[in-house]
C-alpha cells in the first residue's frame, strides 16, 4: 500500500470509480464459456433519471452494473512506501485500464458539470467495490487513491494513519460517504445516518468539513457492507446501489409505461381551459413541453393545462396565482421519473417533488424527501433523485389533485 504526499494538481473533470472482483479466484469459480456473468447489483446516479444527457456511452453511464469477472482482480495489503518525490509517481488517470466506471459530477437540476472551467470535486479514484465470488456475493465499499501502477495512494492532504495491526489506513480529500436506510429499501424505508469509509473499508463518522485533517470517531459497530438502498457519495456524485433482489421488487420499465398510459387514458382535464392532458412519452424525452403537457402549481397541487395568467413577476418569473384556490407557488410541468430503480414500490404517480415536477409514488416522493444528500464541505439538502434539484417547501413534495378520474 502506498501513501503519498502528494499534492493535487489540478482537479480533473471526471472520477474513477473501480469495481475489482475479490481477492484472488478458487477453482469452479472462472466462469465458462457461454455462460451468463452472475450479477452482483447496479449502481444508479442520481440525477440522470435513465439515462446521461448525452447518452450512455462506455463507461460513462447513468446506471453501472457490476457483474463478475472471469478472474478476480482485488487488491491486497502490500509494502508501505514513503516517497519523497510524488511527482516522478505517475498519478492514475480514467484512461487507466484498471478503471470500470467514470463518474461525472451532477449539477442540481440534472445534468453533468460542464464547461472547461467546472473542476470536478470527486477524487481522480473515487472508491473501490470489492465483491465476494461466492454467495451471497458480498459487496463491500472502499475508498480508493491509486496511481497508473495500481497502488493505493493518497495525496499530502489526505487524513492517513497507522492501524494497530500495523497496516495504514486513510481518508480520501473530500471523502467517500455511505448511508444505510433504516428497513433496508422498501415502503417502509427511513433515512439512515451519513459515515464516511477509509481506505480499508473502517467506517467514521463524518469530519467537521468535509476534506478536514482530522478524522472522525470510529464506529465500531457498523460495516461496509453494502446494502439494498445504500447511497455513496463522492462529494459532486450520488449513487444507489440495488441488490439484484432488490431490483426484482422494483418497478419495471414496462410497469411504468402502463402506469403513464393509464393516466392518460382516464384523460384528465385543465379545471379552467377544459383542454386534455397527457403525460408525454419517455421517448420525447425532457424537451420543450408540448400543449398536452400537465402543468401543477407545486404549492397546492392543483394541475392544469400551460397558461399564461396569474403571474407574479414581483416574486420571479415563474411564480403564479393558481385559479382554484389562490395560493402563489412554482407552476412548472410535470415530468415522469423513468429511472425505476430510484422507485420503492410501484405505486401510483401520485406525488410530485418540489420544485422540478418530476412524478412518482408516494412513497418514493416521501422517502427522497426526508433523505439529506451531501452538499458542498458540510451541507445537506433533500433532492430529487431524477435530477438532481434541491426540494423546497414544507414537504418537499406534494400531491398532485386533477380534474377528472385521477383524483
Amino acid at each position: 500500500m502506498v501513501l503519498e504526499g502528494n499534492p493535487e494538481v489540478g482537479a480533473p473533470r471526471t472520477s474513477d470509480l473501480q469495481h475489482p472482483g475479490n481477492k484472488g479466484s478458487s477453482p469452479g469459480e472462472e466462469a465458462q464459456p457461454g455462460e451468463e456473468p452472475i450479477k452482483y447489483g447496479e449502481l444508479i446516479v442520481l440525477g440522470y433519471n435513465g439515462c446521461l444527457a448525452s447518452g450512455d456511452k462506455g463507461r460513462r453511464r447513468s446506471r453501472l452494473a457490476l457483474s463478475r469477472r472471469p478472474h478476480a482482480n482485488g487488491v491486497k495489503p502490500d509494502v508501505m512506501h514513503h516517497i519523497s518525490t510524488p511527482l516522478v509517481s505517475k498519478i492514475g488517470r480514467s484512461t487507466e485500464n484498471m478503471i470500470d466506471f467514470v463518474v461525472t459530477d451532477t449539477s442540481p437540476g440534472g445534468g453533468a458539470t460542464e464547461g472547461p472551467s467546472a473542476q470536478s470535486t470527486i477524487s481522480r479514484y473515487a472508491c473501490r467495490i470489492l465483491c465476494d465470488r461466492r454467495p451471497p456475493y458480498t459487496a463491500c465499499i472502499y475508498a480508493a487513491g491509486f496511481d497508473a501502477s495500481s497502488n493505493i495512494f493518497l495525496g499530502e492532504r489526505a487524513a492517513k494513519w497507522r492501524t494497530p495491526d500495523g497496516l495504514m489506513d486513510g481518508l480520501t480529500t473530500n471523502g467517500v460517504l455511505v448511508m444505510h436506510p433504516a428497513g433496508g429499501f422498501s415502503e417502509d424505508s427511513a433515512p439512515g445516518v451519513w459515515r464516511e469509509i477509509s481506505v480499508c473499508g473502517n467506517v467514521y463518522t463524518l469530519r467537521d468539513s468535509r476534506s478536514a485533517q482530522q478524522r472522525g470517531k470510529l464506529v465500531e459497530n457498523e460495516s461496509n457492507v453494502l446494502q439494498d438502498g445504500s447511497l455513496i457519495d463522492l462529494c459532486g456524485a450520488t449513487l444507489l446501489w440495488r441488490t439484484p433482489a432488490g431490483l426484482l421488487r422494483a418497478p419495471t420499465l414496462k410497469q411504468l409505461e402502463a402506469q403513464r398510459q393509464e393516466a392518460n387514458a382516464a384523460r384528465p382535464q385543465c379545471p379552467v381551459g377544459l383542454s386534455t392532458l397527457a403525460f408525454p412519452s419517455p421517448a420525447r424525452g425532457r424537451t420543450a413541453p408540448d400543449k398536452q403537457q400537465p402543468w401543477v402549481y407545486v404549492r397546492c397541487g392543483h394541475v392544469h393545462g400551460y397558461h399564461g395568467w396569474g403571474c407574479r413577476r414581483e416574486r420571479g418569473p415563474q411564480e403564479r396565482e393558481c385559479p382554484l384556490c389562490r395560493l402563489v407557488g412554482p407552476y412548472v410541468p410535470l415530468w415522469l421519473g423513468q429511472e425505476a430503480g430510484l422507485c420503492l414500490d410501484p405505486g401510483p404517480p401520485s406525488h410530485a417533488f418540489a420544485p422540478c415536477g418530476h412524478v412518482c409514488s408516494e412513497k418514493t416522493a416521501r422517502y427522497w424527501a426526508q433523505t439529506p444528500l451531501p452538499h458542498g464541505t458540510h451541507a445537506f439538502h433533500a433532492a430529487c433523485p431524477f435530477c438532481g434539484a434541491w426540494l423546497t417547501g414544507e414537504h418537499g413534495c406534494v400531491r398532485l389533485i386533477f380534474q377528472g378520474p385521477l383524483d
